[in-house]
């Protein structure tokens, strides 16, 4: 067993990372890894940790290996903001930090899971640290590409490139390590186009399957206008129903866990004023990561959207290529039916621009609404 062991379908940016943890000539103090969603890239970077760790360049079983792949190793350090975006005031401590030599380690390892998140303020506090590394310092800045992350961060970091991993792969990696039945796993692995946690998901939460069965099949309804608010409206709704199920028993853990922490009575009505500000804290945190994670979740259900698209258009061509939504195939074959090749590339790039129009703050509602009515007019 080694730490790559669950990097599947990334053989040449295995290779590229285990030569640089072997070999100090192919080292370098800054890394960019990059690849779609659910490619790997926090595995990867944190199995790259753990070889630098390692006194066997990742054997995956020494302490070192553990502890660094668990996120416990003294000398790695792992950023993943759960809001919008990475704000200077963290930069800046992890600038601070990155001048500090390793404690038990060979190399002390900062890994950003979200780098694409950086304001432009952040990113220039980390400029002169990047810029001017400190021995035995190494930066793992993860990102879904290249052009998400500000030009002066990239140009000062060695790129990795990580891809979309097969099915098959995906589906062999839930059977091997999670035990699912490789039916379920390779259902899911489909389902979530390869996105390992999201396949994970599907394949363990039926009210997953339920909801994304749901998104499938909003792609055969919008025939006026009327359908189209409509399934708007519904994609709403399917994204705020799993975004609160994801959330609202993990923050009524985090707010008991902070009372408990503060010595405060969570049966009390009102609290101290020092309890109350730090609750008040938590719940600035709390809503900062639901924001994120619904948008989150609204754009994956566009992905699943689109995919319907896809496979219409995969029938229409005749290319052979595996349908993403087989278990869909009726929503699927109503779509290729009903709409010409170029129709369907329209309602994708309708898709597209709802996605950019989310990421960019307008009122999803909105975007969506004006969605639908682009399909339903590529009708």
């Amino acid at each position: 067993m080694t730490v790559w062991r669950d990097v599947i379908g990334q053989e040449a940016a295995v290779a590229t990372l285990q030569r640089a943890a072997a070999d100090p000539t192919a080292m370098t103090h800054a890394w960019l890894l990059t690849g779609p969603p659910g490619s790997g890239r926090s595995v990867a970077a944190r199995a790259f940790a753990a070889a630098l760790e390692c006194p066997t360049h990742g054997c995956g079983e020494c302490r070192e290996c553990r502890t660094a792949m668990d996120g416990t190793h003294a000398d790695v350090d792992l950023v993943a903001t759960e809001g919008l975006s990475i704000k200077v005031e963290q930069a800046r401590e992890l600038a601070a930090m990155s001048a500090l030599r390793p404690s038990v380690g060979p190399w002390r390892v900062i890994i950003v899971e979200d780098a694409d998140r950086l304001t432009e303020r952040a990113a220039d506090a980390l400029l002169k640290a990047i810029e001017e590394p400190v021995p035995r310092t190494v930066w793992v800045l993860c990102a879904p590409s290249v052009e998400d992350v500000v030009i002066t961060l990239r140009s000062r970091s060695r790129h990795v490139r990580l891809r979309t991993p097969p099915a098959r792969a995906v589906a062999d990696l839930l059977h091997r390590r999670d035990g699912i039945d490789l039916p379920m796993a390779m259902y899911a692995a489909r389902a979530a186009q390869s996105h390992v946690g999201l396949a994970r998901r599907l394949a363990r939460d039926e009210g997953a399957r339920i909801r994304r069965r749901d998104v499938v099949a909003l792609a055969g309804r919008i025939q006026g206008v009327g359908e189209a608010v409509a399934a708007a409206a519904d994609l709403a709704s399917i994204a705020e129903e799993e975004s609160s199920a994801a959330a609202d028993e993990r923050d009524a853990a985090e707010r008991l866990r902070l009372l408990e922490l503060l010595g405060a009575d969570p049966s009390a009505r009102t609290q101290p004023p020092h309890v109350r500000s730090q609750l008040t804290s938590l719940e600035k945190e709390q809503k900062a990561r639901a924001t994120r994670h619904a948008r989150d979740v609204l754009d994956r259900s566009l992905v699943d959207l689109l995919s319907v698209y896809r496979d219409a258009l995969v029938l229409h061509t005749g290319a052979g290529l595996d349908l993403v939504n087989q278990d869909s195939f009726a929503s699927v074959q109503a779509v290729a039916r009903s709409m010409s090749p170029e129709q369907i590339l329209m309602a994708m790039d309708a898709i597209g621009t709802a996605r950019e129009r989310i990421g960019l703050n307008v009122a999803p509602l909105l975007a969506l609404e004006a969605m639908a009515l682009s399909l339903r007019v590529a009708r």
